[in-house]
């Protein structure tokens, strides 16, 4: 994995759409969410009671759109995430990342490319992709140390109906638990789950931050 150690700036601005940089837009994707849950993403990040924002961007360079054969226009700039902290009568930088996530117009193969969603849930940033049939994986972000810090890891692998194994990585416990379905071989109309949950220890240096971390597409946990 590779990080970008850039500089986070903590100014404050009154208009969360003031942290958008120059050559970016709010990410208007209508897939996989609506177009209006893209827009301000709200929930408390830091226990304080008001209401934080993240911001989905993405970039404008029209050099990154392209024509597709059979699926014609596609824009494939890069997509970013801005987290801001309500202080009562202006917003400061949490984190920052203005190009860590794939276009959503990127080539699936013989299957749709993996789709984002973000959401704020019991204090903490979640960043998820499902892709259908296959599964899904998502990463669980905490406020502390001037960062969005990766806490968790969780990944959901399928055949079709049937589960294959599942995946929980604490890295603040640094314990991994990995839970393989003994009948992943049955027939999708006909079977049963059964899992063998196998826990392990793992080796965490130090907690990865959402604004050092260059693609979501190169992490990989399990």
């Amino acid at each position: 994995m590779t990080v970008d150690h850039s500089y986070q700036n903590t100014e404050g601005k009154k208009n969360p759409n003031d942290f958008i940089p120059k050559g970016y837009v709010i990410n208007k994707y209508e897939g996989g969410i609506s177009a209006e849950g893209w827009n301000e993403i709200k929930g408390d990040l830091n226990k304080d009671g008001l209401e934080d924002i993240v911001l989905i961007i993405k970039g404008t360079d029209k050099s990154r759109v392209i024509k597709d054969e059979n699926r014609g226009e596609l824009d494939r700039n890069r997509r970013g995430i801005i987290v801001l902290l309500n202080k009562g009568n202006y917003y400061e930088l949490a984190s920052k990342n203005y190009n860590c996530f794939s276009s959503e117009n990127e080539d699936g193969g013989v299957y749709f490319a993996p789709e984002l969603s973000v959401s704020i849930e019991k204090g903490n940033l979640h960043i998820d992709y499902g892709h259908g049939r296959y599964g899904s994986w998502g990463y669980t972000f905490r406020y502390q140390n001037g960062d969005m810090e990766l806490i968790g890891y969780d990944s959901y692998s399928s055949r079709g109906p049937v589960p294959q194994y599942e995946v929980s990585i604490n890295f603040l416990t640094k314990k991994k638990l990995t839970k393989d379905n003994l009948n992943k071989e049955d027939d999708g109309d006909h079977y049963e789950v059964k899992y063998k949950d196998t826990w392990e220890p793992i080796k965490v240096e130090q907690l990865i931050k959402l604004s050092e971390i260059r693609d979501f597409d190169e992490l990989e946990f399990n």
